[in-house]
């Protein structure tokens, strides 16, 4: 069996990195199953993939489609040509294996499907209900055309089910970026930042932004910082730039003595961070995955979120978009009385051996 395992963007190989070796494992094991690594070229920066793929210990794509960036339908429509050819010139795969809900996700299904190449979608099922957030558009077809859904969480076979999905085809099988996580999690390394500042545990908090609600204008980005630094009990706010955001921060001229404004980290570095921290301030749905397994309170700036799984039984608390929210959810994390949360059931570090194990019985 030969498996294409397809990433676009830098969390899709978070997730998929468990996926090999997993595939590894079970070929070492006699099992007949190969895999072919496709990088979509959707997100590419050098310095940052180069670091990210020998930290996680992914090896260099077999195939780079070098699709680059432009509108979301320059993008979808670069992915589908180039690995139409792939499909259509080399060995055809026996599944194409996609995870999460990136642009690179939704395109590769469908160009395989039309192909009459069978789909895998990992991370199958998830919702948010918000039809503005591209990645919603992206779950919806991509598991309108799925053979095969692998789950994180009962609420997301719920959404398979109600779409008419039989649970025949729905394996709830755990997070594949928890593999990765509690993998590396020893491996946790520090960041320049850390001695630069005398950061200490529980000292300090991490931001990450990068929502178009949150970082598009530029009076409510403005307003937003600053009632985040505001309320942080004068600890230090550690914030990696999204290249999206630093744009927007370059015009307004956002400035403050504790709010340190970072380059992107690698995975080792930024997990480094978030284990120590007081607390998390994001808008990445994978980042409150993270915190609530470690354990670390988390400050979701977003309306509504695909993973209710973090707030109802994790550390994530989902705040909204608008700035007051911030004051209150301050109080109440340095008042000492933040949820300690637990992890989710099948959040072990095995999911991707769980994964493989079903694909070679069914597929």
């Amino acid at each position: 069996m030969l498996v294409d395992l397809i990433a676009g963007a830098r969390p899709n190989f978070m997730k998929i990195s468990p996926i090999i070796d997993a595939v590894i494992a079970a070929k070492n094991d006699g099992k007949d199953i190969d895999f072919r690594l496709i990088h979509t070229g959707q997100h590419y920066d050098k310095n940052m993939s180069d670091s990210f793929f020998e930290q996680l210990g992914i090896p260099q794509p077999d195939v780079n489609l070098g699709a680059g960036g432009g509108t979301q339908a320059e993008q979808t429509a670069a992915i589908m040509v180039g690995y139409e050819k792939l499909l259509l010139e080399s060995r055809k795969p026996d599944i194409c294996l996609v995870v999460g809900d990136v642009t690179s996700t939704m395109a590769c299904a469908i160009t395989a499907q039309k192909l009459h190449v069978k789909v895998a979608h990992v991370e199958a099922g998830i919702r948010s209900g918000d039809w503005t957030m591209p990645e919603e558009i992206n779950r919806l077809v991509t598991d309108s055309i799925t053979n095969y859904f692998f789950t994180t969480s009962e609420v997301a076979n719920t959404n398979l089910r109600n779409s008419g999905i039989g649970d025949e085809r729905i394996f709830f099988v755990g997070n594949t970026m928890i593999d990765t996580l509690i993998k590396h999690r020893p491996r946790f390394q520090k960041p320049d930042v850390w001695d630069a500042l005398s950061l200490e545990d529980r000292g300090y908090l991490v931001m990450t932004l990068h929502r178009p609600a949150n970082v598009d204008q530029e009076e409510k980005l403005k307003y937003l910082i600053d009632e985040i630094v505001a309320n942080t009990e004068g600890l230090p706010l550690i914030f990696p730039v999204h290249p999206r955001t630093k744009a927007m921060l370059n015009r307004i001229g956002i400035s403050h003595e504790r709010l340190h404004m970072i380059e992107p980290l690698g995975y080792l570095e930024f997990n480094f961070l978030v284990e120590r921290s007081k607390a998390v301030v994001t808008d990445s749905g994978g980042i409150t995955e993270e915190t609530t397994v470690m354990g670390v309170p988390c400050m979701t700036l977003r309306d509504n979120t695909e993973r209710p799984e973090t707030i109802t039984l994790g550390t994530n608390e989902l705040l909204g978009t608008d700035p007051q929210a911030i004051a209150p959810a301050m109080k109440k994390l340095f008042g000492g009385s933040w949820k300690r949360g637990s992890i989710p059931e099948l959040w072990d570090g095995h999911t991707a051996k769980r994964i493989i194990e079903i694909l070679l019985q069914k597929a």
